[in-house]
């Protein structure tokens, strides 16, 4: 697997064929090499592609696999024809034929919707809920937290702005994020301003001994990353957050996938149906 390359070949972004191919790759041990190939709209540009296919092919002495979202039959032809030395994995093929015949209807078979997706509200709201995100990452506004989505409060360095940024980019959720902060285990309580959002919070923790870790690389030997006040700060915020009966999970195994789902499940269940 290692010496195996993966292509992602695609007449849009690719981001459709790699993100379904690693998806499958992932059930696999060991990485292999992946090249993503965007914007593949002509038929040239197909012969290019099988080109580099076929010499990752004879320089490593194994069929490269190949992974495809390709809408115009000309261009499509190519890489799926005998000249190309790779496993091609036809995605539109295997499940937009299936369902022109469940449908009843022909499928559109247009190349790249981009620019027509941008102007669809939904493209909008993810605008607008990433613009939000960034304006309340770290606590850094706490205006307009009415119309938030969902509050992310914990430590810092837990994992709260990756998964805002998250949250509004896959689904359009507006999602401000508070540290959680010494002042605040003082006091033993929210900070005021979330106090009227509670319903809106949820807990982000992490194991102290990973914490610590993260920490000592942005400031190595420094009290904030000692693995004593990780300990004391990770315990103060899960005592907190049991006492306030607010929601949280640990984010130390878990992917940013897998902590936006359990989110959206949690506090905004409507975002999994659309």
């Amino acid at each position: 697997m290692p010496e195996r390359t993966v292509f992602f070949v695609s007449d849009g972004t690719g981001i459709t064929a790699e993100t379904f191919g690693n998806s499958i790759l992932n059930q696999f041990p060991a990485k292999p090499r992946h090249v993503r190939r965007p914007f593949i709209d002509s038929v040239e540009k197909a012969v290019r592609v099988v080109a580099e296919i076929n010499e990752s092919h004879d320089r490593e002495g194994k069929r490269p696999i190949v992974f495809i979202t390709l809408v115009d039959d000309a261009v499509r032809d190519i890489v799926r024809s005998e000249r190309c030395k790779g496993l091609v994995l036809d995605l539109f093929r295997t499940f937009v034929e299936p369902l022109e015949v469940e449908f009843g209807v022909k499928s559109s078979h247009r190349v790249g919707r981009f620019s027509e997706t941008s102007q669809s509200q939904e493209y909008h709201d993810r605008i607008e809920a990433i613009n939000f995100s960034l304006q309340h990452d770290d606590g850094q506004s706490a205006a307009n937290l009415d119309i938030a989505d969902v509050i992310l409060v914990g430590v810092s360095r837990s994992g709260k702005t990756p998964t805002s940024l998250y949250l509004a980019m896959q689904h359009g959720i507006k999602a401000a994020n508070y540290p959680l902060i010494p002042d605040d285990f003082e006091r033993g309580r929210l900070p005021s301003v979330l106090a009227p959002y509670k319903r809106k919070c949820f807990g982000l923790t992490i194991d102290p001994a990973r914490l610590a870790q993260i920490r000592n690389e942005r400031r190595p030997g420094s009290r904030y990353a000692s693995l004593e006040n990780c300990r004391f700060e990770v315990n103060e915020a899960e005592a907190m957050m049991r006492r306030e009966s607010i929601a949280w999970l640990s984010s130390t195994h878990k992917s940013i996938e897998e902590i936006a789902t359990t989110i959206l499940r949690d506090l905004r269940p409507d975002r999994l149906i659309y």
